[in-house]
C-alpha cells in the first residue's frame, strides 16, 4: 500500500493523448483507482468538481488511493489540456509535473520494484535498499520509500479485545459499542490481514437474518475482503461445493433487508455433530480459502461454532495426514476465527438484551393480540394466547406488558397450582368486577408449575371457565410469529451486529477468544462466546433443578425490570405495596403526538394508583390548563387499552407554561400538586426549563419533574432513544418496502422520500440504513449543487451496474430540513431531467403518516419501563424536598441489573429529563443540558448519536464504494 506524507492532492497535465492515457495507465497499474474520467462535452460532469479551467479541459480522470482511515486519502487528478500555455496559468498545486517530487511511502518496496519491473518495464533508480525513484509518464519524479514497521496501538483496558501471545485475554471484557457510534480505533486497516469471510445462518430461521447476511458480506467486501455465504446451515458446511459455499458479489444481497427468515437458508446437520462431519467441513473450508466464520444462530449452533474453532488445528492435522489438503493450502490457515450473531426469536441468548428478530416476532404477537382484543371486548371473552418460548418466557412476558394482558405464564417464574390458580382467579375477577369486560392470558409454549408440569391453553381455558364462567376461546399463534419481513430494530440490529463482526474478524488474532455480537441498552457489545452460550444453559438447568429465582436473575438486565413492571399494572392495588406517603402526581403530554405516549401516561398512572397515590391528567397541554383548567383525575378503568392506542388520549399541543405562569401555578396548587410528568419532544424540554426558572416567583413549581422524551425527532439533549422513533421508523419500513416494490416493478424509476425530523437527521439517517437507500440528505450534511451532482453520477453508476433481473428502483431519503432549495419536488425534477429517458424520479412524502397508528413493541415496553422509573424518581426526590437533606441516594431506582447515572441533580431543585446514553438509564438536570448540551436555536442536541449511522448506510448502500471513499469505522 501506498502513503504520501503531508499530501492528499495533486494534479498532472499533459498535452497530448498518449501521455494523458499513459499517466492514468501508470498510477492505476501502481494501485490507484480511476473513478471517473470527464470529457468536454459532458458540461454537467465538468461542472462537478467546479474546476477553473474547465473549458480549456479536453479530459480529466481522478485517481483515488486509499490506505486506512487514519491516513489522508490520496488524489491524482489527471488532466489533458486543449493548449499547455494553460498551463502557466495553473494553481502553484497543479504545477507538480514542473516543480515538485513527490515521495509515496510503502509497505513493501519490493513489490514496487516488481510492478516496474514486470507491468511497467519503467527503469528506476536505487538510491538505497529502502529508496528508490522514477519519472512518471508526464515527466514527475516520484520516489518510493520502505515503511517502518508500525508501532503497535496503544489500548485501554476497555477498548482491548486481544492480547499478544504472550499476554492473557481477559474473558469477561466486554466490547461496547454504540449502534449511533462506533469506537474509533488507530489501527490502520493496512495492518490487517485481508480475508476470506464465509457467513452461515443455522437453527430456527428469524427476522432480521438475511439483514445480517446483507451486512457481513458487503461490509467484507468494502474493506477488500472475499466474502461467502455458506448456504443450508452447517449442512452446506458439510456438503460443499459451488453450490453450498458461494463466493458473493456486491448485488448478490441486495433486497436482502426487506426479505423475512433467511435467504441462504438454514437446516439441522446432524453429520456437523460428529468429528467427521466436522472434518469434512473444515476441509471444505481450507479448500475455498476460507478462514473466518461468522455464525448467525441460537446457543446450540454458536456452541457448534466454538467446537469447531477449537478442534481446528487438530482437524487440520488430520486433514494433512491423509493428504485431504496440501502443505500450502494449510498456509495461512492454521487458525480458524469465528464470530457469532444471535438470531433467535425467544430471545433467549444470556449477556444481551435482544437477540435479531425477537422484536420482528414480538411485533407479530401484538398485532394479533390487538386484533383480538377487539373481538374479545364486543363479546366480552376472555382469549387464551399461546406464543412461542420454550425455554425462555421473554416473548410472553413483554406480549403481556405490551397488550395490557391480565396474567402471563412464564417457564423462568413457575409457581404451585395452587398459587398460580389463586392469583389468575384473583386478577381477573378483580378486572372485571371493576368494569372491563376482555380477559387476555398470554402462555409461553414451554410454561410450567414448580414441579415441571406443563401449563397448557386448555388447561388455563377450563379454569377461567369452571371458576369464573368466561366465554373463553384459545388461540395459537404457531410460526406466524416467525414471518413476515423484519421491524426496524431488527434492520438495525442485524446490520449493525453484521459490520461488527466483520470488524471483529479484521481486529482478532489467534489468541482472541470467540465473540457473540450483542446489545445492552442502545450499545452493540461484544461478549466472550461460551461465557454467553453457558449463561444461557444455566438458565434450563436451573429451571430443572426447580431454582426458578436463580433462572430469573440470569436473564438479560431488562428482564427482572418487566417482570416487576408487569406485576405492577396487572396485580394493582391485590398485591402491591402502598406509598407512606401518598402523593398528587400530574401528567401532561407536551408536543406532537408520538407513539407510546399513552403508554407512558397510562404506566405512570397506574404506577401511582397502585401504590396508593392519585393520578391527574392535564389535557391538550399547557393552553388546555390555562384556558380550561382542565385537570381530570383518572381513575383504573379510564385507562384501559390506552397502551395500544397511537397518538395522546389526553390531548397534546406545542404551547409552552410562558403563555400564563401565573394561571399554571394556581392551578398546580389548587391540585396540591406534589410531582410532574412532562411527556413529549423538544417542547417538553423546554417547558420543564422554564417551569423551573419560574420556581423563584412560584412555590407551586418547587415539586420535582421529571421529561421523558416522546418525539419521532428523536431531538431532546441527555438521550440516545426516545418514545416514538420506533414507531415512526416502523412505519417508513412498511411505506418504503411499498414504494420500493413499485419503483423496482416499473425498473428505471427513482423515488424521493422526504422524512420527519426537524434539524434533527435521526430519522433520515436511520430510514437510509433500514431502507438501503442510496442518499440520504440531511440538516447536518447539507445538500450543496456539489453534493447533489456527486449523488446523480453515483445513481447513474448504480444503475450501469444494473444487469437483467437485479435491475430494480432506488430509494433516496431527504430530512424535510436539510436544504431550503432543494426541495424535494426540485431534487425529483432534476433527476428525471438527469435521466434523459434513462430513469425517472418521483417524490414520496409520508407526511404525518409518520407519528404512526399503532404504537411499535418497543415503543410500548420502553415507555413502560421509563414511565414507571420517572414516578420512583419523583418518590424519591419529593422526600428530598420536603426534607433539608440533598444528597442523592441513588437506591430508590437501582434494581441489581441497573446501571444509572445521575448528572448535576440537586434534589432540593430536581428537575430532569430521564433518557438511555452509553449503555445506562440516566437522569440528567434541565439546566446542565440547556446549557452544555443543546443546540438551542436548531432545536436539536449538540451530540448527534446518529452520525455514524448515515455512514453505515452510505457505505452498505453501495455509494461510498462508488464514489471511492471508505467509511472512519476502523
Amino acid at each position: 500500500m501506498l502513503e504520501i506524507p503531508g499530501t492528499s492532492f495533486f494534479s498532472l497535465v499533459t498535452s497530448t493523448d498518449i501521455v494523458f492515457r499513459s499517466a492514468v495507465d501508470f498510477y492505476t497499474t501502481l494501485g490507484f483507482t480511476a473513478l471517473r474520467t470527464f470529457n468536454s462535452e459532458d458540461i454537467f460532469s465538468t461542472g462537478v468538481y467546479d474546476s477553473a479551467n474547465a473549458l480549456d479541459t479536453i479530459k480529466e480522470t481522478w485517481l483515488h488511493l486509499f490506505d486506512g482511515p487514519d491516513s489522508s486519502p490520496v488524489t491524482i487528478k489527471v488532466r489533458l489540456l486543449a493548449n499547455l500555455d494553460v498551463a502557466s496559468k495553473l494553481p502553484e498545486d497543479e504545477k507538480a509535473s514542473k516543480h515538485k517530487q513527490i515521495v509515496f511511502q510503502t509497505n513493501d518496496i519490493s513489490k514496487i520494484k516488481q510492478v516496474l519491473e514486470e507491468k511497467l518495464q519503467t527503469k528506476y533508480t536505487t538510491i538505497d535498499d529502502a529508496n528508490i525513484s522514477v519519472c512518471d509518464p508526464t515527466g514527475l519524479s516520484i520516489g518510493f520509500v520502505q515503511n517502518k514497521p508500525p508501532a503497535a496501538p496503544e489500548t485501554s483496558k476497555t477498548d482491548a479485545l486481544e492480547s499478544n501471545s504472550n499476554e492473557t485475554t481477559d474473558s469477561n471484557t466486554d466490547k461496547h459499542v454504540n449502534m449511533t457510534s462506533f469506537n474509533r480505533h488507530a489501527t490502520s486497516l493496512s495492518s490487517f490481514k485481508r480475508k476470506k469471510i464465509a457467513i452461515l445462518t443455522s437453527g430456527g430461521d428469524s427476522q432480521g437474518m438475511s439483514a445480517c447476511v446483507r451486512a457481513v458480506v458487503r461490509t467484507a467486501i468494502h474493506y477488500g475482503c472475499d466474502a461467502f455465504a455458506v448456504y443450508e446451515g452447517y449442512e452446506g458446511l458439510v456438503r460443499g461445493g459451488s453450490e453450498y459455499i458461494r463466493k458473493m458479489a456486491w448485488e448478490d444481497v441486495r433486497g436482502w433487508l426487506s426479505e423475512g427468515g433467511t435467504k441462504i437458508g438454514t437446516a439441522r446437520c446432524a453429520a456437523f455433530r460428529e468429528r467427521e462431519g466436522r472434518l469434512t467441513a473444515a476441509m471444505n473450508l481450507v479448500t475455498e480459502g476460507i478462514d473466518a466464520l461468522v455464525v448467525c444462530g441460537g446457543d446450540g449452533s454458536l456452541t457448534g461454532a466454538d467446537r469447531f474453532r477449537q478442534e481446528w488445528p487438530s482437524l487440520m492435522e488430520e486433514l494433512l495426514k491423509t493428504r485431504r489438503i496440501t502443505s500450502e493450502q494449510l498456509k495461512g490457515h492454521e487458525h480458524l476465527t469465528i464470530v457469532g450473531t444471535v438470531g433467535s426469536i425467544d430471545n433467549d441468548m444470556a449477556l444481551t438484551d435482544s437477540t435479531i428478530g425477537a422484536y420482528s416476532s414480538l411485533d407479530r404477537i401484538i398485532e394479533m393480540v390487538d386484533y383480538i382484543d377487539s373481538t374479545a371486548m364486543s363479546h366480552s371473552r376472555a382469549f387464551v394466547v399461546e406464543v412461542m418460548g420454550r425455554h425462555c418466557g421473554w416473548l410472553a412476558l413483554l406480549a403481556g406488558i405490551a397488550t395490557e394482558a391480565d396474567y402471563a405464564f412464564l417457564p423462568e417464574r413457575a409457581k404451585s397450582p395452587l398459587v398460580w390458580e389463586k392469583e389468575l382467579l384473583e386478577i381477573c375477577e378483580h378486572h372485571r368486577k371493576q368494569g372491563k369486560r376482555k380477559t387476555v392470558v398470554i402462555v409461553a409454549e414451554g410454561a410450567i408449575d414448580n414441579e415441571l408440569k406443563p401449563i397448557t391453553p386448555e388447561i388455563v381455558k377450563d379454569l377461567l371457565v369452571e371458576k369464573l364462567g368466561l366465554d373463553t376461546r384459545i388461540t395459537t399463534l404457531g410460526h406466524v410469529q416467525r414471518g413476515g419481513t423484519a421491524v426496524a430494530f431488527d434492520r438495525i440490529l442485524a446490520t449493525m451486529q453484521g459490520v461488527d463482526a466483520v470488524r471483529c474478524i479484521l481486529e482478532s488474532t489467534p489468541a482472541t477468544p470467540s465473540y457473540i455480537i450483542g446489545v445492552k441498552e442502545n450499545n452493540v457489545c461484544r461478549f466472550p462466546l461460551m461465557e454467553s452460550v453457558q449463561i444461557t444453559q444455566s438458565v434450563a438447568e436451573a429451571i430443572k433443578n426447580h431454582d426458578f429465582d436463580l433462572a430469573m436473575s440470569l436473564r438479560d438486565s431488562e428482564f427482572s425490570d418487566h417482570y416487576e413492571n408487569f406485576q405492577i399494572l396487572t396485580l394493582g392495588d391485590v398485591e402491591t405495596k402502598k406509598a407512606e406517603r401518598p402523593l398528587n402526581l400530574a401528567i401532561i403530554n407536551v408536543g406532537a403526538p408520538a407513539g407510546g405516549m399513552n403508554a407512558a401516561t397510562r404506566s405512570a398512572a397506574l404506577y401511582c394508583l397502585n401504590r396508593g397515590h392519585r393520578a391527574f391528567t392535564i389535557n391538550n397541554g399547557f393552553s388546555g390548563l390555562v384556558k380550561h383548567q382542565s385537570v381530570t383525575e383518572v381513575k383504573w378503568l379510564d385507562l384501559d387499552g390506552w397502551t395500544m392506542k397511537g397518538g395522546s388520549e389526553i390531548g397534546t399541543n406545542r404551547s409552552l407554561p410562558e403563555i400564563d405562569l401565573g394561571q399554571i401555578a394556581y392551578n398546580f396548587q389548587k391540585h396540591q400538586f406534589d410531582g410532574l410528568l412532562i411527556i413529549g419532544g423538544f417542547e417538553a424540554f423546554r417547558s420543564l426549563k422554564q417551569l423551573k426558572d419560574a420556581r423563584e416567583f412560584y412555590p407551586a413549581f418547587r415539586i420535582p419533574m421529571v421529561c421523558l422524551p416522546a418525539t419521532v425527532s428523536n431531538n431532546v439533549p441527555g438521550t440516545e432513544y426516545s418514545i416514538g422513533t420506533d414507531t415512526c421508523l416502523n412505519m417508513l419500513v412498511n411505506y418504503t418496502d411499498a414504494v420500493k416494490q413499485s419503483a423496482s416493478a416499473t425498473r428505471r424509476r427513482v423515488f424521493v422520500v422526504e422524512v420527519q425530523g426537524g434539524q434533527s437527521g435521526f430519522i433520515a439517517s436511520y430510514a437510509g440504513l433500514i431502507t438501503g437507500a442510496l442518499a440520504v440528505w440531511t440538516p447536518e450534511h447539507p445538500m450543496t449543487l456539489h453534493s447533489l451532482s456527486e449523488d446523480m453520477e453515483v445513481l447513474v453508476d448504480n444503475y450501469a451496474q444494473d444487469q437483467g433481473e437485479n435491475r430494480g428502483g432506488k430509494i433516496l431519503i431527504r430530512n424535510e430540513k436539510c436544504s431550503q432549495v432543494y426541495t424535494t419536488e426540485l431534487i425529483t425534477d432534476i433527476i428525471t431531467e438527469y435521466g434523459k429517458g434513462k430513469f425517472e424520479a418521483r417524490e414520496a412524502i409520508p407526511g404525518h403518516l409518520q407519528q404512526g397508528d399503532r404504537p411499535s413493541s418497543i415503543d410500548r415496553v420502553r415507555a413502560v419501563r421509563l414511565a414507571i422509573k420517572c414516578v420512583k424518581f419523583i418518590e424519591e426526590s419529593y422526600d428530598n424536598f420536603s426534607s433539608s437533606n440533598s444528597s442523592f441516594s441513588e437506591s430508590a431506582f437501582e434494581s441489581e441489573n441497573d446501571s444509572y447515572d445521575t448528572r448535576s441533580i440537586n434534589l432540593d431543585d430536581a428537575a430532569v429529563v430521564v433518557g438511555i446514553e452509553k449503555g445506562k438509564l440516566s437522569f440528567t438536570d434541565v439546566d446542565h443540558l440547556w446549557e452544555n448540551e443543546t443546540e438551542l436555536e436548531l432545536r436539536r442536541p449538540k451530540t448527534r448519536h446518529h452520525e455514524l449511522i448515515h455512514e453505515v448506510s452510505e457505505m452498505l448502500s453501495g455509494r461510498l464504494r462508488l464514489l471511492g471513499k471508505r467509511t472512519s469505522l476502523f
